[in-house]
């Protein structure tokens, strides 16, 4: 079976928690971990499971204004340094190449975010599984959230919890199939 792990990341953060998810996932799945930049809907529509994640900026997903502060914010210094492709397009922009089909597919939604709670911090993967329920795809597990430190490094224990994640998601795909 095909899973396909897609991410936006700005520092790092969400690619590793996207790098763990699909070593949770590979017990049952090829699993391909991709950046959003380089995620092919086509290629995307062979999968049977898709799961997208990215950063929450200013309560959702990124845009390009809180992308270009997050790169002004690493220009300050404090050892922060952008990921390769952090400036172009992200999961707010890609998600609607994807389509509105009647059925689709199996997706999960993740994100990155300051600890507390949802309704001071925001929460990325909300809006991300809104936007893969609306394109056809069923959710298989409620969108997931790992947490990021003010000093912008993932708390102890979040790699961990992501690779669980993965393996239960693999657990919930043997339960729908």
């Amino acid at each position: 079976m095909q899973a396909v792990v897609i991410y936006e990341s700005m520092f790092g953060n969400t690619h590793a928690i996207a790098r763990e998810i699909a070593a949770g996932l590979a017990g049952s799945f090829n699993v391909l971990v991709l950046p959003v930049a380089q995620a092919d809907p086509a290629e995307i529509s062979e999968a049977d499971l898709v799961v997208v994640g990215g950063p929450t900026h200013v309560h959702g997903m990124p845009r390009a204004s809180t992308r270009k502060a997050a790169a002004k914010q690493a220009e300050q210094g404090g050892g922060l340094r952008l990921e390769p492709e952090a400036l172009r397009d992200g999961v707010r922009e890609w998600l609607p190449s994807l389509g509105n089909r009647r059925s689709h597919g199996l997706a999960a939604a993740f994100d990155t975010r300051l600890a507390g709670p949802p309704a001071y911090t925001g929460r990325a993967s909300k809006g991300i599984g809104k936007a893969l329920r609306r394109s056809g795809y069923e959710l298989i597990a409620e969108p997931e959230s790992f947490i990021v430190t003010k000093q912008n490094t993932l708390r102890d224990g979040e790699l961990e919890r992501a690779e669980a994640w993965g393996a239960a998601l693999r657990g919930a795909l043997s339960l729908t199939s």
